[in-house]
């Protein structure tokens, strides 16, 4: 089923938590609402749900106005972070309470059950309490009840928030893999990037109650729309254009091009190139730190202005260059995007 955003906004008192949202989600896509604290997507994913009736604009879902109907009948399965399983019920119990509250007989009921069960790979602990599961586990179960009464479309609220990193691997992996066995539409809401990039069709990115930017995992990462974007999704360096890393060629690309020198330089990581012999393009720098972190190290370098910037190396860059704390070297990177608030940002392959 297909959902349609129309220009729905929200306040609460004087807080703007939406505003003039536009959003599409085809059907059976699976969508990333994807932001910090505060940035209106746990709202927005409640309007579609029904839980907050949105101050202007209309919410469409197979294209009926749902922007009123009421939450029992918009036939949405909603996941929470923390569960909400009943503590008393058992877990087979727990997935058929939806059925069972509709009325469902009791052959449909205990034929769905574990249909659900084997889908979320706990056949056979039907018969055990949410307090015999590990975390992992009941979220599970969590999904398999919203699943149980056969949704047109799945909401789920910071559903791996509650879980460990390992466990939270493991789950958005797992629903990813489901995802494509049951092809339902789905929208999630994190604040994780690296669990958006890994799992969604799509990301809608949201600041300040409005979308920055919708698109894949690769045109979010590769093309951002915006300095929040490129700052939101992944690491970066952040520097005035007029830094000296950029006087030799970012700059002069700039001014090549018409404009003057009053962006801001964006640079990720691993863009920037790290050498121990100079040439016409880099700049000194000085290693004041190097962490280790496993498939890949981080470099910390000052910069003659005394500005920081960090580098990513692979562990064969590393050992090949020899790098020590407190050496000189030089550095230069391969890709810039220069932002400007009032005119977008410009791209150059350095």
């Amino acid at each position: 089923m297909s959902i349609f955003v129309n220009n729905v906004s929200k306040k609460f008192g004087n807080f703007q938590a939406l505003e003039n949202i536009n959003l599409e989600v085809k059907e059976g896509k699976l969508v990333a609402l994807l932001g910090p604290s505060g940035s209106g997507k746990s709202t927005l994913l409640r309007a579609i749900a029904g839980l907050e009736p949105p101050d202007q604009g209309s919410i469409l879902i197979n294209g009926q106005d749902a922007t009123h109907v009421d939450i029992r009948k918009r036939n949405i399965g909603f996941v929470f972070q923390h569960y909400a399983l009943f503590k008393h019920l058992t877990i087979r119990k727990n997935i058929a309470f939806g059925l069972e509250i509709r009325k469902t007989p009791a052959k449909q009921i205990k034929q769905r059950v574990e249909e659900l069960l084997e889908l979320i790979q706990l056949k056979g602990l039907g018969d055990r309490y949410p307090s015999q599961l590990s975390g992992g586990q009941r979220q599970r179960v969590a999904l398999a009840r919203a699943l149980a009464v056969q949704p047109q479309v799945l909401l789920l609220d910071e559903p791996f928030g509650a879980l460990d990193a390992k466990v939270r691997k493991e789950l958005r992996d797992w629903l990813r893999n489901l995802h494509d066995e049951v092809h339902l539409t789905s929208i999630f809401v994190t604040h994780d990037q690296e669990e958006a990039m890994g799992v969604a069709d799509e990301i809608v990115v949201m600041n300040n109650g409005k979308i920055e930017q919708i698109g894949t995992p690769a045109e979010i990462y590769d093309h951002p729309a915006t300095p929040f974007v490129m700052s939101f999704i992944g690491e970066v360096n952040v520097l005035p254009s007029s830094a000296p890393l950029f006087q030799n060629n970012g700059t002069e690309a700039m001014k090549t091009n018409g404009y003057h020198a009053s962006y801001s330089a964006f640079v990720r990581p691993h863009d920037l190139a790290v050498q121990t012999e100079s040439d016409e393009v880099t700049s000194q720098a000085i290693i004041k730190r190097i962490t280790h972190l496993g498939w890949e190290i981080q470099v910390e370098l000052i910069l003659p202005d005394q500005q920081s910037v960090v580098a990513h190396l692979s562990r064969e860059q590393f050992a090949e260059l020899d790098l020590h704390i407190n050496q000189t070297v030089f550095i230069k990177p391969r890709q810039t995007k220069f932002f400007s608030e009032s005119s977008g940002f410009l791209n150059f392959a350095i």
